[in-house]
């Protein structure tokens, strides 16, 4: 029987767990796939999670046309171009 994920935090939190569990490597194969199983489940439920805060975002900004932030916004450097990505 699977958990219900209740909500994106508590989905993050578990997927988290899982990728570092599996990093560990000391699985056998069987609880290895269930575990990736269960990681592609709360990928895709945290990825609908954010597709649905977006479509709530445009319903709020004006005529639902989204704008670019603003340079400066969570940019140390604006002027630098990224390197190495």
């Amino acid at each position: 029987m699977e958990p219900t994920t209740k909500d994106f935090e508590s989905a993050i939190s578990e997927l988290e767990s899982i990728v570092k569990t599996l990093e560990d490597g000391d699985l056998t194969l069987e609880r290895s796939l269930a575990l990736f199983e269960r990681g592609v489940e709360l990928s895709r439920f945290c990825h609908a999670r954010l597709e649905e805060a977006e479509r709530r975002i445009e319903v709020l900004t004006e005529r639902g046309e989204l704008r670019p932030a603003p340079a400066s916004l969570g940019d140390d450097e604006p002027d630098e171009p990224e390197r190495g990505r």
